[in-house]
């Protein structure tokens, strides 16, 4: 699979309604992070509705938020997702959620793409020590990306996410920033 190209950019408010009429989807929805118990799509960092109808000082304060690092995912100048990284600043800790809004586009690479590029943001820009994610059961697509990206199993949060009327488990998966490009740093010397 080639390489994907993409670009993280400030949000705007299209991206936002872009984003909530994704999240309207149950199978996007799911891969993100589910529904809240009243039934409405999880959303990390805002709500989408709120932030829609938000004046532009709370526009600023939710994008500017340092606890948040929000962006949109684009490619070839469209907009595809969106990356977010929740920052316990103290800790030098973020947990990194993406989400690639269109379906047509998923398992073509975007998703690890835009990983590579968040990890780049997380460990050069931002200066964490550590990010994580929280990936449930189900969603085996993105395990395989996070192993396959050097993230290492670091717990399971029993039946922690209801789906399809079932509780399943979730798997908390790490990285370092020693450990960033470790794995090709290895293949570059074995070359």
């Amino acid at each position: 699979m080639r390489q994907q190209s993409i670009a993280l950019r400030y949000v705007t408010r299209e991206d936002v309604a872009r984003l909530k009429s994704w999240l309207e989807d149950d199978e996007v929805a799911e891969s993100w992070f589910g529904r809240y118990s009243y039934g409405d799509p999880a959303h990390l960092g805002y709500n989408p509705v709120e932030v829609l109808e938000a004046g532009e000082d709370e526009w600023a304060s939710t994008f500017g938020d340092p606890a948040h690092s929000i962006l949109s995912i684009y490619s070839d100048d469209e907009h595809i997702g969106e990356f977010h990284v929740a920052i316990e600043e103290a800790w030098g800790d973020g947990q990194i959620s993406i989400l690639i809004g269109r379906k047509d586009l998923w398992h073509k690479g975007y998703g690890t793409a835009t990983m590579r590029a968040g990890l780049d943001l997380c460990f050069g820009q931002l200066g964490l020590y550590r990010v994580w994610v929280d990936v449930p059961e189900y969603n085996t697509w993105a395990r395989r990306m996070f192993d396959r990206l050097g993230f290492k199993h670091e717990g399971t949060l029993r039946k922690s996410r209801p789906h399809e009327g079932a509780r399943f488990d979730s798997v908390v998966m790490g990285m370092l920033s020693t450990e960033y490009g470790a794995e090709e740093r290895q293949d570059s010397d074995e070359v």
